[in-house]
């Protein structure tokens, strides 16, 4: 799962991981897997985030590495027809995907180190449960001040809120008599 076939075979063979993370809040916001490392696999991920989501065009910005099935010519038509800004930076660079390679790093020492898998069924369950039964709604970060990705969301939330309404309550026209 992850960069390479031979990373963490199952029993019936490699299962590729893909996912797309939150820089915002570093929640995995969808992830997908396959047994083919494609632009089918990243294409579907990239429709479940969409789904999750409410963004206006513009807003958005993919990064990924050079990998074929993310300059392919179906993922870069799906990102301009979203009004996504592709992000690859220059080759050998790490930077745009280091969020993403973070998780990878996470996904395999924290939710898969010393495990196998008879079946990708079994591989998925697994992912499910680290994914979003630990890494998104209990596994705090430090960046995040100490709150899981969804904690910081719903905090990040529940302040806008409460910013929005005193400004509300500010803002109303004094009643005279």
């Amino acid at each position: 799962m992850g960069d390479r076939p031979d990373d963490d075979p199952t029993g019936e063979g490699p299962l590729w991981l893909s996912a797309i993370r939150d820089v915002f809040s570093r929640r995995v916001v969808a992830w997908e897997t396959s047994a083919r490392a494609d632009a089918d696999l990243v294409l579907t991920t990239l429709e479940y985030a969409l789904a999750s989501r409410e963004v206006e065009p513009g807003e958005l910005i993919h990064h990924a590495d050079h990998g074929c099935q993310y300059t392919s010519i179906k993922l870069t038509t799906r990102l301009v027809r979203e009004g996504i800004e592709a992000s690859t930076g220059s080759v050998g660079d790490s930077y745009d995907n280091a969020l993403v390679e973070n998780l990878w790093m996470l996904v395999k020492t924290e939710g898969l180190r010393g495990r196998t898998f008879a079946t990708r069924a079994k591989a998925n369950l697994a992912l499910f449960q680290y994914i979003d039964g630990f890494y998104n709604s209990r596994r705090i970060q430090e960046r995040l001040g100490f709150l899981s990705p969804i904690e910081f969301e719903e905090s990040h939330y529940t302040d806008q809120a409460t910013a929005e309404q005193a400004n509300l309550n500010t803002h109303q026209p004094v009643p005279t008599c």
